[in-house]
């Protein structure tokens, strides 16, 4: 099948009455997510995949790839309006977006946010459905041993690309390795560290960690801060740039959309990290780059254009290689594997319509999100006056129902509450949770696949160096390793992180 019938196929799916109203739900409330600073896109997923398991696969996905780059747009809203942006991505917008804003182009500066958004979610998805296909086709030819070396560079660029300390990240991906192996030897059917109890014996409960580290953590760190919130807003006008800035926008919005595309694929915070990328660039190359931080109009443009093309290629590993890029992809890791899906490149050729389903439903959620977004701003900004506490007690209720209903087992709420408190205090001592989360779910297919490896070439552990591709990708790896402990490059890499701070 050709690009096009492929994706006739996936709009024939994406179309249905049922799917449609999903994506417009994950959508929507990806949105609202986003516009609420604290929740975010990760705890939200986690919290939601126990209500996957009710669904249709393609209706499930569809919905949570929507939440993800809806909460994209939305967190451009309130960085722009009231300077506190709903999304890390959104961080960089809020400099000149809010500026723009105290000058009465509020309404400007939002439509300047969505145009780029919908051009980059537009351009990115497209380069999706360009590059799935051959990579699926390349991934197909992967044996155990290729497996283990890109699972390896998966984690050592999350190391390299988390945020913060790197010798927090690397402990990070320990304690996900090490909380990866509980529960029955694969090879041995031997029960490792469970404590004596069965029902840990296939495992921890993914949904349960998931829940735990990222949705109860952040509940409990929000909790900390001012139960209101005071949002003042004016009435927002001029929904449309003028000539000039439209003309101003045209390249940030290019250029971001293409170091977004480029930085999205990368294990890590590519969304955010192509936000950063995108405003240092916009930055230097300005002829007047003394208008930054003041109202530039490539401040807003860049970095939004440049988050949301990197939230729509972070699928393109999932897709073809069943590597998540990060937390969110994990979790949709973690939401195929309950609807009884093996992630990886022979999804693409034994489900087409879920695989080209999931592509085609980005174009008609980026389509939803342009029209939607605007009209609706009024109602996000409202809901910024919601107290903490009234919120939070509704979404702890609906995780425990929902944890609990996947498996109907009292020990997945004690993990969930025990995981929650683990989570608050990394975030106390300030280690990232999201290299802990793909640690947890590369690690059992990383010892699958080292162990095949090693049985296949009875015993002979050149076989990761012997074999042409895993070789180059382990090579990459210890590249990336060597070069982020380089002095000059470690200085650089603090010194962004704690710009983004």
């Amino acid at each position: 099948m050709d690009l096009f019938s492929n994706l006739a196929l996936g709009f024939a799916t994406a179309g249905t009455p049922e799917n449609l109203l999903f994506c417009l739900i994950g959508v929507l409330l990806g949105t609202l997510i986003g516009v609420l600073p604290g929740i975010g896109a990760t705890a939200t997923i986690a919290m939601l995949l126990p209500i996957t398991f009710q669904l249709e696969p393609v209706s499930s996905l569809i919905m949570l790839a929507g939440i993800y780059y809806g909460a994209q747009y939305g967190g451009s809203t309130t960085a722009i309006l009231i300077n506190m942006p709903g999304e890390s991505s959104s961080a960089v917008t809020a400099i000149d977006g809010y500026q723009m804003a105290r000058k009465g182009r509020a309404g400007a500066a939002l439509a300047i946010a969505a145009l780029g958004s919908f051009f980059a979610g537009t351009v990115s998805t497209f380069l999706v459905a360009i590059f799935a296909p051959p990579l699926t086709a390349i991934a197909l030819q992967f044996g155990s041993a290729e497996y283990f070396s890109l699972m390896i560079v998966g984690l050592v660029s999350s190391i390299a690309l988390a945020h913060g300390s790197i010798v927090k990240a690397l402990a990070m991906v320990a304690l996900g390795l090490l909380l990866g192996l509980v529960g029955t030897d694969i090879y041995t059917g031997t029960p490792r560290f469970t404590l004596g109890i069965r029902e840990y014996a296939d495992g921890l409960n993914f949904v349960a960690l998931a829940v735990g580290v990222f949705g109860v953590a952040e509940i409990l760190r929000n909790l900390e801060g001012e139960s209101t919130r005071t949002v003042l807003m004016a009435k927002v006008t001029g929904l449309l740039p003028s000539r000039q800035e439209f003309k101003e926008m045209i390249a940030p919005v290019i250029r971001g959309t293409a170091i977004g595309s480029a930085l999205g694929i990368l294990p890590g915070g590519g969304a955010i990290l192509a936000a950063f990328a995108s405003y240092t660039v916009e930055k230097r190359m300005s002829k007047t780059p003394e208008e930054f931080g003041k109202g530039a109009v490539a401040g807003v443009a860049g970095p939004e254009s440049a988050n949301n093309a990197g939230a729509q290629t972070s699928f393109i590993p999932l897709l073809t290689l069943g590597i998540p890029a990060n937390p969110v992809m994990a979790l949709m890791v973690g939401a195929m594997i309950i609807q009884g899906i093996v992630p990886g490149p022979n999804v693409a050729t034994e489900q087409p319509a879920l695989f080209w389903g999931i592509i085609a439903s980005m174009w008609i959620g980026n389509l939803m999100l342009v029209i939607l977004n605007l009209p609706l701003i009024g109602l996000w900004v409202k809901l910024l006056t919601v107290p903490y506490y009234v919120l939070f007690p509704i979404i702890m209720a609906f995780c425990s129902i929902g944890v609990y209903s996947v498996n109907a087992n009292v020990y997945d709420l004690y993990a969930v509450a025990f995981f929650g408190l683990i989570g608050y205090v990394l975030a106390k001592l300030r280690c990232e949770p999201a290299p802990l989360l793909l640690g947890f779910v590369l690690g059992p297919l990383l010892e699958e696949n080292l162990r095949r490896a090693m049985i296949l070439s009875r015993g002979d552990p050149t076989t990761f160096v012997t074999r042409p591709i895993s070789a180059i990708l382990l090579a990459i790896a210890v590249a990336v390793l060597i070069v982020v402990f380089l002095p000059s490059v470690k200085k650089k890499r603090e010194e962004v992180f704690v710009e983004e701070g």
